[in-house]
């Protein structure tokens, strides 16, 4: 228990804050002030005086800070390597993404992950939202990064990352092209490409229509690049998603916001995996892709 407590101490000096501090570890306020006043009493010395609105350490606890962040940092080396070398040495991490995703961080975590666990083979796969559950359903992959359009199964964890705001591309010749942001009673004469295989064309036009209230044609493209080719041609829009950092449209593109009585359509975006199917190398992987997309949300 002292090894959390003392992970929420470092983070509250760090941060200066109990509240960012809570934020960062993702529990209550509450719940990170009685963490540390537990700890207090455990080494039965005050680390920390308490003012309205601001705090300071007292001298054990400017040690306890500067001895723990070592200490905290040696035991998170020492369970990884343990972790490493207790596990097959051909380990195998497996992703699926959405084939519409183009955001950085993702490219982003699997560099990082890749550099602290040089050991673990990565394998990657794109899918529709339906693909890539029945790939995880199956034990195809061991998680994925999709939106969510079921409530949440006690089966998996639902590890959410954000609400991302939606938007579209489509060709910057377009008289549309000019506006600010577009409604879907805008684009709703404009033929919507969707990024879809041949057989999950009918889920995705029927998720598109029925819950998300798109009213116009549907066309369909094989991957992104494709569709953003039709898009440049013309041939109507590619609906996406703000999913952290997307680079920039290409000149013959504009993207455009969508919103709904003045205010952005969002969606909220998870990486799931199997609660059965739960390991260190999957949580590790959840936590960077998190943690690159709050930096970024900053």
């Amino acid at each position: 228990m002292m090894l959390r407590q003392m992970r929420y101490f470092i983070a509250v000096v760090e941060a200066n804050s109990f509240t960012e501090a809570a934020e960062r570890m993702y529990i209550s306020q509450s719940a990170i002030s009685q963490q540390i006043r537990a700890l207090e009493d455990e080494l039965g010395v005050k680390l920390i005086v308490r003012g309205n609105r601001k705090f300071t350490l007292t001298p054990a606890g400017e040690y306890f800070y500067r001895q723990g962040k070592g200490a905290v940092d040696a035991v998170e080396k020492l369970t990884r390597e343990t972790i490493r070398i207790g596990r097959d040495s051909e380990s195998t991490l497996r992703i699926g993404f959405l084939r519409c995703y183009s955001g950085q961080e993702l490219h982003e975590a699997v560099a990082d992950f890749a550099e602290i666990y040089p050991e673990v083979a990565i394998t990657i796969v794109a899918g529709t939202h339906e693909e890539l559950y029945d790939l995880l359903r199956t034990g195809g992959v061991d998680l994925v990064l999709s939106d969510q359009r079921r409530a949440f199964s006690d089966e998996y964890v639902n590890f959410e990352l954000l609400r991302c705001a939606c938007t579209i591309e489509l060709s910057s010749r377009h008289p549309l092209s000019a506006r600010e942001s577009v409604t879907l009673e805008d684009i709703g004469l404009i033929p919507c490409i969707l990024i879809a295989s041949r057989e999950q064309q009918n889920a995705e036009e029927d998720y598109y229509t029925n819950t998300l209230g798109f009213s116009g044609n549907f066309l369909f493209a094989e991957n992104l690049e494709e569709g953003r080719l039709m898009a440049t041609s013309g041939r109507g829009f590619v609906p996406l998603e703000s999913v952290g950092t997307l680079p920039p449209p290409q000149t013959t593109l504009t993207r455009i916001p969508l919103v709904r009585d003045g205010r952005p359509i969002t969606r909220n975006y998870c990486v799931f995996w199997r609660k059965a199917g739960t390991g260190y190398y999957i949580e590790e992987f959840a936590g960077i892709l998190r943690s690159l997309l709050k930096k970024k949300s900053i």
